[in-house]
């Protein structure tokens, strides 16, 4: 379960004898895996408040409320427990001379499964040819790498006429199997490594069977994820069609 971990400093306090943040960086983040990432932020002179009265959009200069404890950063923790958590947040620099307050995220989405969804749904726009179906998977800008072609493809127009291009080397449905699939998702970003394996028959007559690398980032656009960035590796003897020199 992730957890946010609020790092709330003390104006007030003497912070000169506090040992320093990246050590616990280090332990949480590198050696144990929990702190999955975090920032400082800056101090609450700098802060703009916002509200909206009326239609009118009011701007203060400044914190929501003069106090002596201020948010002075963020970190997400994923932890098994609010035991676990609380542990981290004791062993944080700040917590001997501020606070921290520890409050779990929401678990009211699955957004692993509707990334496994997003997946199959690539399967199935492959073997139906359905181009459109398969570029409604991927973002407005997103910058794809693939083998067939050796360049890197940007953007959904770019994107379209390779996979128009590749559609039009092989003939009939194309099978598209996952043989391996890692999954890591953060707030807003995902990342995946896996193997997919491909096979259909060229127009030539020649049988496809290649089998990739694929590593894919997605992003949470609005109430869906999609993929934004997408590279896929295979050996210059996978059977795709075209000259050698134009593959890595």
């Amino acid at each position: 379960m992730k957890y946010m971990l609020l790092v709330c400093g003390d104006d007030t306090a003497d912070s000169s004898g506090m040992a320093p943040v990246e050590p616990w960086v280090e332990e949480l983040g590198v050696e144990r895996g929990v702190r999955l990432h975090g920032h400082r932020l800056r101090l609450p002179a700098d802060a703009v408040t916002v509200r909206v009265r009326d239609g009118e959009v009011l701007r203060t200069d400044g914190p929501f409320a003069e106090t002596k404890e201020y948010v002075a950063g963020y970190d997400i923790l994923e932890c098994a427990t609010m035991e676990e958590a609380i542990e981290a947040a004791a062993k944080h620099p700040v917590a001997s001379v501020g606070a921290m307050e520890v409050r779990a995220f929401w678990e009211d989405e699955d957004a692993e499964g509707e990334i496994r969804r997003l997946d199959d749904e690539l399967t199935e726009a492959l073997r139906e040819r359905d181009i459109d179906r398969r570029l409604a998977c991927y973002t407005a800008d997103t910058e794809v790498f693939h083998p067939m072609s050796g360049l890197q493809e940007q953007g959904i127009d770019a994107l379209r006429k390779a996979q128009e291009w590749f559609l039009s080397t092989v003939t009939g449905p194309v099978r598209r199997e996952v043989l391996a699939f890692r999954l890591r998702v953060d707030e807003s970003v995902a990342f995946s490594h896996g193997l997919v394996r491909i096979r259909g028959t060229f127009t030539s007559g020649e049988p496809l069977d290649s089998t990739a690398r694929v590593t894919t980032g997605y992003r949470a656009v609005g109430d869906r994820w999609l993929i934004a960035h997408e590279h896929a590796s295979v050996p210059f003897d996978a059977g795709i069609a075209g000259d050698e020199e134009d593959r890595s």
